[in-house]
Order: C-alpha cells, then structure tokens, then sequence
C-alpha cells in the first residue's frame, strides 16, 4: 500500500505516521537497554493526551540536572510546541518517565523560565550542540523543563 493510501488523516498524517515509526523503534530500544539516539541520552516520557485522554508514550532527549531530576527540551522540526509538550503541560499529575532498564517513575514536570532556564539551557547546549543549532533555525524559543521525581 503507497503512501498516499495511508495518509487519511488529511494534510500531515503522512509525517504523524513516520513520526509514530519512529518512536515505536527508539521506544523498543531504550527498553531493550540501549538510551541513546543520534548522540544523546534518550528516556521514554509518559503522558495523557490533554483532549483525548489516551496514554501516550514518546522518546525524548534528557540531560541530567542532579539526582531525580531531568532536563527536557521541547525541540522539534515545526514551529509549534511538540504535542508531547502541550500533554505534559496540560495533564502533569499524570508525567512519568522511564529510562533503559528502569521501571517508570512518576514526575513531576517544571517549565523553566528567566535566568533558571537560562543557566539550562547552556549546559544543554554545552551538552548537546545540534539542540542549539535546531534552535537557531526555529522561530519558536524551545521550552526547557525540570522534571523531578514525585
């Protein structure tokens, strides 16, 4: 079946379906123990869709910020905040996380802002340069949120 079939979900399924390829194979191999992808550190965020209320499960770079507690920035190619991003905002009491050979720890998630996000995002960028060259092309300033272990 060609890919004009499967996109019946009108402009940008196409993508949505590839994306969801994608995950599905970075999310079976931080679960068979291997975290990285592309050169970073890579955690399975759990969220609840903010409208549908489905369980969603999505591979998200992470960079360590002290003991239970996680940085994550909400990247991405389009000029509009990840979905993940929007979920994890609008259901938060239901964010977990789960990294290669844990179990799924529930958190807590925190939106950074002023010279605390600041300070983040140098160390971020420090960490992982592609994620500031991504920034440099985006019209959007990409959230940096704290999760921590609730």
């Amino acid at each position: 079946m060609g890919a004009e079939t499967r996109d019946r979900g009108g402009h940008g399924a196409f993508s949505r379906w590839m994306q969801h390829r994608m995950n599905a194979r970075v999310i079976r191999k931080i679960r068979s123990g291997r975290g990285t992808f592309m050169g970073m550190e890579v955690l399975i965020l759990h969220t609840v869709g903010r409208l549908s209320g489905q369980r969603r499960e999505t591979p998200v770079a992470w960079f360590p910020d002290g003991e239970d507690s996680w940085l994550v920035v909400a990247s991405g190619g389009a000029n509009r905040h990840p979905d993940w991003h929007l979920n994890l905002l609008g259901r938060p009491e239901r964010a977990a996380i789960e990294l290669p050979g844990r179990e799924v720890v529930p958190v807590t998630p925190h939106m950074l802002d002023g010279t605390e996000r600041e300070r983040a995002w140098r160390r971020v960028a420090a960490a992982q340069p592609r994620i500031e060259s991504y920034q440099r092309k985006s019209a959007r300033v990409y959230p940096v949120l704290r999760l921590t272990r609730r």
